[in-house]
C-alpha cells in the first residue's frame, strides 16, 4: 500500500479480513464489564478520570472501535426528550435522509438547537450527561462541539449500505482519492459518532450494524465504496440490542449502517450524536460570498487558472450547513459555493443570475 496516496487498487479484501477478524480481549480493558460480539460493554456511571479516558481511547483507536454504555441516560430524561423530538416531527421539522428512501424514516436535522429552543429545561437535563462528557473529552479533548440528528426508522425501513462517517465518509470514492493518505488517518480523530436509544431496540427493530475493528483499515474510506467490501460487511456485521437510555459511541471510521426494522409496530428512535473537534475551524472569518461576487466578472474573462482562483476564494466544503434546506441531491454532500461558481463560469451565467443563485445557496445553509 502506498505511503502518500491511496488508489482503488490498494483495497485488498484479504487485508481487510485480517484486520476485522481480530478478537477483542476483555482483559485488555479492565473497566469494561463484558465483550459481546467483539463490542466492549461499559457501565454508564464511570468516573471521568485520565485512566478511564485512556482506556476508551485505546478501545476506539486500537480495539474494536465501538463501546456501549448501559444506562448512560436516565429513561425519564430520555422520555421527555422523545416528546420534544416527536413534536418536532409532527410539526414538519423532519427532512430527507441521504442514506434512506423517502418514508423509510423520519430524520430531524439540526436537532440540537431545535431541542434547546423548544424545551430548554429538558435540553439541560438531557445534555447534563457525564457519559457524553467522558467519551467526548477522551476522543476529542476540550472545546468539542456537539451536533444532533434524530433518526426514527419506521417498521419496514430497510438497512443502510455499510459506510464510514464524516468527514471522508461523506464523500464519493473519487472525492476521497483526492486526499493524501495522512488526511485519511486524520479524519477519524476529528469527530466522534454516538447514538442514544430512545426506545428499547431488540435486534428485530434493526439497531445499528457494526463491523468491529474495521476502523483500523487504512484505505477504508476508499474501500467502503467497493461491492466486495460491502458483501463482506453484510456477511459479518454484528448487531447489539439496546435498552432505552443505552448509548453506543464509535470511531467514525468504523464500517456501520442502520439495520432493517423488521418489527411490525416499533418506530426505532435514536438520537445520533456527532461530536466535532474544536480544531475544525479556521482562525479568521472570511466573507467568501462578497469575494466571489466581486471576482465573478473577472473570472468570466480571466486568462489564467480560474480553478486556482476559485480554490483560494470560494467555500470549497459543503459543511456545516442546514440539512433541512440544503440537502444532498447528487451524492452524500450538498453542492459547495465553489461548485456553483465553477458551473456559473463554465456556462457563462449573467452576473445577476449568479448573484441570485449565490444568495439562495447562502440562505439554504443558515439555520
Amino acid at each position: 500500500m502506498t505511503n502518500t496516496w491511496f488508489t482503488a487498487a490498494d483495497c485488498r479484501l484479504e487485508d481487510f479480513r485480517a484486520v476485522c477478524e481480530q478478537k477483542t480481549d476483555l482483559g485488555d480493558y479492565p473497566h469494561a464489564t463484558d465483550v459481546v460480539d467483539n463490542v466492549l460493554i461499559y457501565p454508564g456511571d464511570l468516573a471521568n478520570t485520565r485512566d478511564i479516558q485512556s482506556e476508551l481511547i485505546r478501545a476506539l483507536r486500537d480495539g474494536p472501535g465501538i463501546v456501549v454504555f448501559t444506562g448512560a441516560f436516565r429513561t425519564d430524561v430520555v422520555d421527555r426528550a422523545t416528546e420534544v423530538f416527536t413534536a418536532l416531527i409532527a410539526s414538519g421539522e423532519s427532512g430527507g435522509d441521504h442514506f434512506a428512501p423517502p418514508g423509510a424514516n423520519d430524520r430531524v436535522w439540526g436537532a440540537l438547537d431545535k431541542f434547546a429552543l423548544r424545551d430548554p429545561v429538558a435540553f439541560a437535563q438531557y445534555y447534563d450527561n457525564d457519559t457524553l462528557a467522558l467519551i467526548s473529552e477522551a476522543w476529542l479533548g476540550t472545546g468539542y462541539q456537539v451536533t444532533s440528528q434524530v433518526n426514527v426508522v419506521n417498521p419496514g425501513g430497510p438497512a443502510q449500505v455499510a459506510h464510514r462517517d464524516y468527514h471522508l465518509g461523506f464523500m464519493s470514492q473519487e472525492q476521497a482519492l483526492r486526499y493524501p493518505a495522512h488526511i485519511h488517518a486524520l479524519s477519524p480523530v476529528l469527530t466522534l459518532q454516538g447514538a442514544v436509544a430512545h426506545v428499547d431496540m431488540p435486534v428485530e427493530t434493526g439497531p445499528t450494524m457494526y463491523l468491529p475493528h474495521s476502523q483500523k483499515y487504512p484505505a477504508g474510506y476508499v474501500a467502503f465504496h467497493q461491492p466486495s467490501f460491502t458483501d463482506y460487511f453484510n456477511e459479518n456485521y454484528v448487531q447489539l440490542p439496546l435498552a432505552k437510555g443505552d448509548a453506543a459511541f464509535f470511531n467514525p471510521a468504523l464500517f456501520h449502517g442502520a439495520g432493517t426494522n423488521r418489527s411490525s409496530s416499533v418506530r426505532r428512535m435514536a438520537n445520533l450524536l456527532q461530536v466535532s473537534s474544536g480544531f475544525g475551524r479556521a482562525m479568521e472569518s472570511v466573507n467568501r460570498t462578497a469575494m466571489v461576487t466581486a471576482l465573478y466578472p473577472v473570472l468570466l474573462s480571466y486568462a489564467g487558472s480560474v480553478g486556482n482562483v476559485i480554490a483560494a476564494s470560494a467555500e470549497g466544503y459543503a459543511f456545516p450547513t442546514n440539512l433541512d434546506h440544503d440537502q444532498p441531491l447528487d451524492g452524500l454532500a450538498p453542492r459547495t459555493q465553489a461548485d456553483l461558481l465553477r458551473q456559473a463560469v463554465a456556462e457563462r451565467w449573467p452576473a445577476n443570475r449568479f448573484e441570485s443563485e449565490l444568495a439562495a445557496a447562502d440562505a439554504r445553509r443558515h439555520a
